[in-house]
């Protein structure tokens, strides 16, 4: 992969995603009477003023990432018809529109994605290590495995769900080997009988290949699989620390990434899509990004919609809202703190790239 298709990605890519995000918030603004300043495409410095509607200033500028929404009276509730005069309930409508279009967006992918049909995956194995569980079962490197514990292995992630989830239990599974399927019986070693990050409960290394297969589904069916992934996605979001710390991934696999590393991973999938003239990579990847975006803009962190919106709540509670000035100076260092690590996780993106270039 060449820094060409990094790049390419990164417009084609997270442009849209910010832009609906920020689409969202000024729609949402809009029918709850809120005043906006500005709507720009892109980030500032401003490269020109577009055209002027009723109160909102539509431009364009000069960063090529996503866009803003600039409502009037954002921290400042005295300012008629602005964010902080607001009722609550207009404010938290305004404050979630941003991660509601970003769902809504990758539920459109997703729906898309899933009529087209992801490729069909096996996880095959690489390595079966001496003296392992796997090998007194007598599985072999080449073996591709297709039933685990009665589920269908579509992937590698359905094996390391299987054999955590029965540590120390017998597992049946099913693997083709030169032209048969061959029936194992496995059993996991539990933790503390393996060496966590050498061999894992069963001694093998697997890696999910394609096997040139399709699995397309009707539009209800895609529709519910859309729903599922972003499921999924959000939790695993969440069980990722508990993950980590259970051996379930890695220390690689659960660190957090900058622009700079999804652009790389946005340029892998927009390569796919060119080479195998498949659409599936580029909009799943897209859908999972766009529904990391808003989920993470929901999360109680000052600064972020979701710092917003747990002071609109706490108001509610407690019946008074919190001094303006006290809630935008907690913003402010929250701001601060999030730029300093996003500048630490963009160096580490680049020292330590997800896809070596």
């Amino acid at each position: 992969m060449t820094i060409w298709w990094t790049i390419g990605a990164f417009i084609l890519v997270l442009t849209p995603i910010i832009l609906i995000h920020e689409l969202g918030h000024f729609v949402a603004a809009r029918l709850s009477g809120i005043k906006v300043e500005e709507f720009g495409l892109g980030f500032p410095p401003r490269a020109v003023k577009l055209f002027k509607r009723g109160d909102t200033i539509y431009s364009l500028n000069w960063i090529p990432v996503g866009g803003f929404v600039r409502p009037a009276g954002e921290d400042d509730p005295t300012v008629e018809g602005g964010l902080a005069a607001a009722s609550k309930k207009a404010r938290l409508f305004t404050l979630s529109a941003g991660a509601g279009a970003n769902f809504l967006f990758a539920i459109v992918l997703l729906w898309i994605a899933f009529m087209i049909g992801p490729p069909r995956y096996r996880p095959i194995v690489d390595d079966v290590m001496v003296d392992s569980p796997a090998m007194v079962a007598g599985m072999m490197a080449g073996d591709t495995i297709l039933e685990i514990n009665g589920r269908e292995a579509d992937s590698s992630g359905v094996v390391r769900e299987e054999v955590y989830a029965n540590a120390g239990q017998p597992l049946e599974v099913v693997v083709f080997r030169a032209g048969e399927e061959i029936t194992l019986i496995m059993t996991p070693r539990s933790p503390g009988e393996y060496t966590e990050g050498q061999e894992g409960p069963t001694g093998i290394r697997i890696a999910d290949r394609a096997t040139g297969e399709k699995i397309p589904s009707d539009p209800i069916t895609s529709l519910k699989q859309a729903g599922q992934t972003i499921v999924d996605v959000i939790w695993g979001t969440l069980r990722a620390p508990i993950m980590l710390i259970q051996g379930q991934i890695t220390a690689n696999e659960a660190r957090p990434i900058s622009v700079v590393g999804i652009s790389q991973l946005a340029g892998r999938a927009a390569e796919e899509t060119a080479t195998q003239r498949d659409w599936f990579p580029l909009l799943w990847f897209a859908a999972v990004i766009s529904v990391a975006l808003g989920f993470t803009n929901l999360l109680p962190i000052p600064a972020l919609d979701g710092g917003r919106i747990t002071f609109v709540l706490v108001e509610a509670v407690r019946g008074r809202r919190i001094e303006p000035e006290r809630e935008g100076m907690v913003h402010l260092v929250g701001m601060l703190v999030l730029l300093g690590l996003m500048v630490l996780i963009i160096i580490q993106d680049i020292v330590n790239p997800i896809i070596p270039f």
